[in-house]
Order: C-alpha cells, then sequence, then structure tokens
C-alpha cells in the first residue's frame, strides 16, 4: 500500500509539474504576442486583408517590442474600447486622437491635420474658414457628421445648406445610436464630379485617394484658427496616439520605446500613404 501510494504522490506531482510548465508556456507565449484591435473593414486604417497603412504600423511597432502582431476585428468603431479593450480581447489600439480619457495613452505617433480638398483646374483656393467663398449659399462643401468640419458649418451658418448631402451620404438614415460608414472617396469623387466645390476631411483618411487620382487635385491643411462665436477653438490639426488599458502602464512603457525607436519607419509609412504630417 505505501508503494502504490508513493507511485501515486508521484504521478500526482507530475501532473501538477505538466499543468505549471503548460501555464508558464502559456504567459510566455501571451507576452510575446501583441493583440492589435482593428478595423475589419476600415480602409486606408485597416482590413481584415491587413492593407492598411495602421497594420503596417502596428507591425513596426510589434517587431521593435519583439512580439508577434495578431489583429482582433471590430466591426463598429462606437465598442472598439468598451467590448474589445477593456474585455481585454486586444491589447492597444491605434488611431486615437491625444487626451482621449477611455484609455491610457501612449506618446504621439503622428500629428496631421483636416484639410480643404478641391479639383486644380477650378483654382479654389482657400485654406481657412474665414474664406468668403464659404460663406456663399451656393458654395458645397462636403462634410462628414459629427466632425469639425460639421461644427464649423453649423458656425457659419452653412449647415443647413449642405443638410441634403449629408442625409444622401448616410443613405437617409439617421446617425442618432447608429454607426453608419462612410466611405470618404465618396466625397473626393464628388469633388471631381464637381458635384462639390470642395471638402473638408482628415487628411489620413483620403490622402491617398487624392494622390491616386487621375483628375488633378489640390489638398491644403486648414489652418488651426477656427473658434465658436464663444470664442471657444475648434482645432483642425490633432495629434495621434495608441491607447492601453488603464493601469497598464508597462505595456504603455514599452509601446513609447518602441515608438520612439520606429518613428522614422513609422514617417515613412505616412509619407508612402502622402499623409501631411506636422511636428509632434
Amino acid at each position: 500500500m505505501h508503494i502504490v501510494k508513493k507511485k501515486s504522490s508521484i504521478a500526482a506531482a507530475k501532473a501538477v509539474l505538466a499543468g505549471f510548465v503548460g501555464m508558464m508556456a502559456v504567459q510566455v507565449h501571451a507576452a510575446d504576442e501583441l493583440r492589435v484591435c482593428a478595423g475589419k473593414d476600415e480602409l486606408p486604417y485597416s482590413n481584415d486583408q491587413q492593407q492598411g497603412f495602421e497594420n503596417e504600423i502596428a507591425k513596426v511597432v510589434g517587431k521593435a517590442m519583439n512580439r508577434k502582431v495578431t489583429f482582433v476585428w471590430w466591426t463598429d468603431p462606437r465598442y472598439s474600447v468598451r467590448d474589445f479593450l477593456d474585455k481585454k480581447q486586444c491589447d492597444v489600439l491605434l488611431g486615437l486622437d491625444k487626451g482621449d480619457p477611455r484609455v491610457l495613452n501612449t506618446k504621439p505617433y503622428y500629428k496631421s491635420s483636416y484639410v480643404f480638398v478641391t479639383r486644380k483646374d477650378r483654382e479654389i483656393e482657400i485654406s481657412s474658414w474665414d474664406h468668403p467663398y464659404l460663406k456663399e449659399r451656393n458654395f458645397r462643401l462636403g462634410f462628414l457628421p459629427d466632425s469639425p468640419a460639421k461644427n464649423m458649418m453649423l458656425e457659419i451658418g452653412r449647415f443647413d445648406d449642405m443638410f441634403d448631402y449629408l442625409t444622401e451620404l448616410t443613405d437617409f438614415k439617421s446617425t442618432r445610436n447608429r454607426y453608419i460608414k462612410i466611405d470618404e472617396r465618396k466625397l473626393v469623387n464628388d469633388v471631381i464630379t464637381m458635384k462639390l466645390h470642395a471638402a473638408a476631411l482628415w487628411a489620413p483618411s483620403v490622402a491617398k485617394y487624392v494622390a491616386e487620382s487621375t483628375t488633378p487635385l489640390n489638398m491644403v491643411m486648414i489652418e488651426d484658427n477656427a473658434t465658436r462665436a464663444n470664442g471657444s477653438k475648434i482645432p483642425m490639426q490633432y495629434e495621434t496616439v495608441m491607447g492601453v488599458r488603464h493601469g497598464d502602464d508597462a505595456l504603455k512603457a514599452e509601446l513609447d520605446k518602441a515608438i520612439t525607436a520606429s518613428q522614422q519607419e513609422i514617417d515613412a509609412i505616412l509619407k508612402k500613404e502622402h499623409i501631411p504630417l506636422l511636428p509632434i
């Protein structure tokens, strides 16, 4: 009986040891992996074919961290933090505005601007919301719902003039409590076909399409001097950060170090995308 008990004890010890080794292997694997939450169909930023510039940036940063990058795909950006990052389905989100309170912000990895997109042959030279063209009711300016451009159109009294275009962009559906994906190439194409005189858009989202257009286009950074009637600023330039869960200071520090080490490669990816960059 004593021998059997001894053999059973040895077997139990081996089982415990095997379990411990297995747990360690999982932990090591997890430490060697960087799970990035990204849009499944959000070009030019990302897609599930990994064709977006944020996909490329994630891989560069992962390489600097000596981690294998795996992507976890979301389809609705409203829930990317709540249902993915906070629930630990992923470790990091790219492409957030500096100061986003939902996450612990890394250092910025680029800064860019909203732009006015126009046809070159129409010679519409605007770079500021103060330009008199923008006050004219027949001047058609395209913009996205819930953007700084929308806020400025409200401020200068031009929002109602473009309401028909906005409803068309959203397929006549309300954006209240609903995510409606708008392909910003449509606005660029509407500038090309002269349905619009101009479009006010976030440069990283359209720079590629402007550069690739067979119709020559201008893309001019909007001056960062827009204000509301009460004097408060409506920013046109933003720094972009990565976000990790609050309390994950170790990963933030690791990402900050990787961003610094990879900045030249990150800039090269952005420049290849024709994104205008500003000093951080």
